[in-house]
């Protein structure tokens, strides 16, 4: 049985770790630094890093902030934010990512996934994708949600694996940050259309949550969640203890 991961999200802008809700109204949390060195010694399986408006203010992503975040962290790293092309893979990988998500740069140029899973391997490239319901579809949007692409959000992952993305992150905005659980319906639509691991983000508001999504998606390899770790509404030993309990393999 495939160990489940739970993975914490550092949603960073302007230096600083924030959470809203649909991905709008952000609010301040604390320093990335610091939540960092806290996840990486409570029991986190991996990390990772969004610099949330890289892509949307059209600049490149804040290595400083990676970098000493980098230093703090002896767990899995994956990166993303403002990544377009190969020579920012580079400088991610080399600040410290162990993987690096892409997102609104695999759109503007579909060829970047294939192009670095060729180069780094696909294990290092992840793609994440900002679905959204439209009109009965499942949408992409870019540019951390803002923008709807008008491409179906299935056929698009399918295709980002099909180019050599090893994994995929699904970012939920119609769940995000509204706490009563993950997008069950979203993730069982990708999880049919992929082999690779897929992690579930937007939702989570309790450990029944996590549950739920690994008793009802096994195919799911981990869930992502952000506000409920950070604010300690859910502390994250407890929770694969809860999980151990419910017969979920995690690592304890």
């Amino acid at each position: 049985m495939i160990t489940k991961r739970i993975i914490p999200c550092l949603d960073v802008k302007d230096g600083r770790v924030v959470k809203g809700v649909n991905f709008e109204e952000l609010s301040d949390v604390d320093s990335p630094v610091e939540l960092a060195k806290f996840y990486s010694g409570c029991g986190a399986d991996e990390l990772v890093f969004y610099d949330i408006t890289a892509s949307a203010e059209e600049r490149k992503l804040f290595t400083d902030i990676l970098s000493r975040v980098a230093e703090n962290v002896f767990i899995p790293l994956t990166v993303g934010g403002g990544i377009n092309t190969l020579e920012d893979f580079e400088r991610v990988l080399t600040a410290g990512a162990d993987k690096v998500s892409v997102n609104s740069g695999a759109i503007s140029n579909p060829e970047l996934i294939r192009e670095a899973a060729e180069k780094y391997g696909d294990q290092c490239v992840v793609i994440s994708a900002d679905i959204k319901r439209v009109d009965g579809q499942f949408r992409v949007f870019k540019n951390g949600g803002r923008i709807d692409t008008g491409m179906e959000g299935i056929a698009w992952i399918k295709r980002c694996v099909e180019n050599g993305a090893g994994e995929v992150v699904v970012n939920s905005i119609d769940t995000d940050g509204v706490k009563n659980g993950f997008d069950i319906e979203l993730l069982r639509a990708v999880c049919d259309a992929v082999s690779v691991p897929v992690i579930a983000s937007g939702g989570a508001g309790k450990a029944q949550d996590f549950i739920d999504l690994f008793r009802e998606l096994p195919k799911v390899d981990a869930g992502l969640a952000a506000s409920i770790f950070h604010f300690g509404e859910v502390d994250i030993k407890e929770l694969k203890s809860t999980l151990s309990a419910a017969g979920i393999n995690v690592r304890v």
